[in-house]
C-alpha cells in the first residue's frame, strides 16, 4: 500500500467513522477497506518509518533550532514589526542635536529654599529636557578645565544632583581605566551633560589600576562597586567602558527593578546591532541586590575577552534574566582605538568558561582583595587608584642583576684591583695577547678605573685563540674547576709525550706568526685576512 492510498484511506475512514459501523467494509476506489483489519499498529509503524528518515530529523532539528533563535530575540515581540505595527520607538539619527543645546534651562525653575521644601518638588519620571540623538564627533580632544566650565553645578568629586527638584534616581557610574586619557576626556564631556538631562542624582568613579601587569576589568569594577557604595546607597550601579559615547539621551541611565540591564545593545562596532543574544559587555546597570546575588563579577579574567559571557552565565545562574532597551535607543558609539598593552588577549578565557557554573559562588566580591593606594576628588571625577595584584599564570619578572662577570683567570695570572691601589704588572710578559692592553688609571676619588680594550686588540686576541679553537673543535669538553681554574681543554688529547710537546710548538709559532701580522696591518694582504 502506497502512502498516498494510506492517506486516503484514513480520510475515508475518519470521515464515516461516526455514521457507519467499524465493522462494515467500504469501498474505496474499487478496494475494499475494513477500518478494524487494517489497526492502528500499521499506521504506528509507516509513522515510525517517516520520522526516523534522516531528512525528516533534520528537518525538525532546523525547526527547533529557528524557533530558539526567534525567541532569544524578542519573542512574539517581533511579530509587529514584521507586520510594520513596532513598538519600538523611532529616531532619526541622521540630523542629531548638540549635547548641551539649551542645558541652562535643565536648571531654571523655583529653587527650594530648604531640604524640607525641596522634597515637595521630585522630580517628574521623564524628564522635559531630553532632546534624542546626539552628535557625537572625536576630530577633538576636549580639554578638561572646558569641561568643567561647561558643567558649573558638578561639584567635586563628578557629583551632580539636580537644585530645582528631588531626584528619584541615585545612579553611580564606575569606570575602568588605565591609560585611556583621551578616551576619558570624551567620555567626560558627553557623560555629563547627558546625565543632567535625565535629572539624575549621580557620582562618576575612575578606578585606576596602578602598575603595569596585565588589565582586569572585571576586578576593577567590582573595587569600583565596593568603594562606590562607602559613599552612598546608589539606587543604581552602572558599569561603563571608556571608550563608549551615549547617541541617546533617551536611554535612561536607571536600573530595571527586577532584572539586570544590558544597556549598549546597537554600537556602531557591531554595525548598531546585538553581536549575539548573550552578549553583556560594554555599558550594564544592576542594582546592588542584583549586583551581590550573582556575586558581583569575575575576579580571574586577566586581559582582553571572556568576562562579558562569564557575567551573562552568572545572571542566569542566580535565576535573573537580562533586560535591553529598545534597539533604536541603545545607540553607542565607540572611540578609535588600537590594541592596549598588558590587555592583550586572555588564552586561558575559553577554560574559566566552562568553569563558572561552579565557580561563580566562591570567585567574586567574596573573594576580592585589593590594596587602596590613592582616593582623590577631581573636578569632573573620583579618581580610586587601587593595586589589584598580579595575574597568577603570569611569569615573575626577572631581576636584573647587571651584566655577567667574565670567567676568572688562571690563578698564577689573576690579578686582583684594590680601590686607591694601582694593580701589580710586573708578570705580565710581551708576548701576552693582552700586552697592548692600557693600563687602569687612577679617578679623582682615588678609585681605579679599567678602560675597555680597543676593537683592534679585541680582535686580535679572538685571532690569537683561533687555533685553540680550530682544535678543540667536535671534541668533548673537560672543565678542570681546581683552585679557580676555568680553562678548557680536550679529553680526547692526549698530555703527556712527543705530541704534547709537537702541539705545544706549533701554538706557539701560529701565536707569534698571527701577532706579527697584527702589529704591521699593512703588510697583510687580503688573502691573507
Amino acid at each position: 500500500m502506497t502512502t498516498s492510498t494510506f492517506l486516503r484511506a484514513r480520510i475515508f475512514h475518519n470521515l464515516q467513522y461516526w455514521t457507519t459501523t467499524p465493522s462494515m467494509p467500504h469501498k474505496v476506489k474499487n478496494k475494499v477497506y475494513n477500518p478494524t483489519s487494517f489497526g492502528h499498529q500499521q499506521g504506528r509503524t509507516m509513522i515510525r518509518r517517516v520520522i526516523e528518515r534522516p531528512c525528516t530529523l533534520a528537518m525538525l532539528v532546523g525547526f527547533q533550532f529557528a524557533f530558539m533563535v526567534y525567541f532569544s530575540f524578542g519573542g512574539l515581540r517581533s511579530l509587529g514589526s514584521i507586520f510594520g505595527h513596532s513598538s519600538e520607538p523611532n529616531y532619526d539619527y541622521s540630523s542629531t542635536h548638540d549635547v548641551y543645546e539649551n542645558l541652562s534651562l535643565v536648571h531654571q525653575g523655583v529653587y527650594p529654599r530648604t531640604q524640607e521644601d525641596k522634597l515637595l518638588y521630585r522630580c517628574p519620571e521623564r524628564s522635559p529636557h531630553l532632546v534624542g540623538p546626539i552628535t557625537v564627533s572625536f576630530s577633538r580632544v576636549p580639554d578638561l578645565k572646558k569641561t568643567k566650565s561647561r558643567n558649573p553645578l558638578v561639584i567635586r568629586g563628578g557629583e551632580y544632583n539636580p537644585p530645582n527638584c528631588e531626584a528619584r534616581h541615585k545612579t553611580a557610574v564606575i569606570i575602568p581605566h588605565r591609560n585611556r586619557e583621551m578616551h576619558l576626556r570624551h567620555l567626560l564631556y558627553y557623560l555629563h551633560p547627558f546625565l543632567q538631562r535625565q535629572q539624575l542624582h549621580y557620582r562618576i568613579y575612575i578606578v585606576h589600576q596602578a602598575g603595569d601587569s596585565t588589565f582586569n576589568r572585571a576586578k576593577l569594577l567590582n573595587v569600583g562597586v565596593k568603594e562606590a557604595l562607602r559613599d552612598e546607597d546608589w539606587d543604581c550601579l552602572f558599569l561603563h567602558d571608556v571608550d563608549l559615547i551615549p547617541e541617546n539621551d533617551h536611554n535612561l541611565y536607571v536600573c530595571d527593578p527586577w532584572s539586570p540591564k544590558h544597556v549598549s545593545i546597537a554600537m556602531n562596532k557591531f554595525s548598531y546591532s546585538l553581536p549575539y543574544p548573550l552578549y553583556f559587555g560594554g555599558v550594564s546597570a544592576l542594582t546592588p541586590v542584583q549586583y551581590m546575588k550573582m556575586n558581583g563579577f569575575p575576579n580571574e579574567y586577566w586581559g582582553w575577552g571572556g568576562e562579558d559571557d562569564d557575567i551573562a552565565t552568572r545572571v542566569r545562574l542566580a535565576g535573573m534574566k537580562i533586560a535591553r532597551p529598545p534597539l533604536s535607543v541603545g545607540h553607542y558609539k565607540m572611540v578609535k582605538h588600537k590594541g592596549d598593552q598588558g590587555n592583550e588577549e586572555n588564552p586561558h578565557r575559553f577554560d574559566l568558561l566552562i568553569r563558572t557554573q561552579r565557580m561563580w559562588t566562591t570567585d567574586g566580591m567574596n573573594s576580592l582583595t585589593y590594596k587602596l593606594l590613592s582616593r582623590e576628588l577631581q573636578p569632573l571625577y573620583t579618581n580610586v587608584t587601587v593595586d589589584i595584584g598580579l595575574d597568577p599564570r603570569e611569569k615573575k619578572p626577572v631581576r636584573n642583576r647587571g651584566p655577567t662577570p667574565p670567567p676568572k683567570l688562571h690563578q698564577s695570572n689573576e690579578t686582583k684591583v684594590v680601590a686607591g691601589q694601582k694593580p701589580d704588572q710586573s708578570h705580565l710578559s710581551s708576548n701576552d695577547s693582552d700586552a697592548n692592553m692600557e693600563s687602569p688609571s687612577e679617578t679623582k676619588d682615588g678609585a681605579m678605573e679599567v678602560p675597555v680594550e680597543s676593537k683592534k686588540e679585541e680582535s686580535a686576541r679572538i685571532v690569537a685563540n683561533e687555533p685553540k679553537r680550530l682544535e678543540q673543535k667536535d671534541q668533548p669538553i673537560r672543565v678542570l674547576r681546581s683552585q679557580g681554574d676555568r680553562r678548557a681543554e680536550p679529553s680526547g688529547v692526549k698530555t703527556h709525550g712527543a705530541r704534547k710537546r709537537g702541539l705545544r710548538v706549533k701554538r706557539e709559532s701560529l701565536r707569534t706568526e698571527l701577532e706579527n701580522k697584527i702589529q704591521k696591518p699593512s703588510s697583510i694582504s687580503q688573502q691573507e685576512v
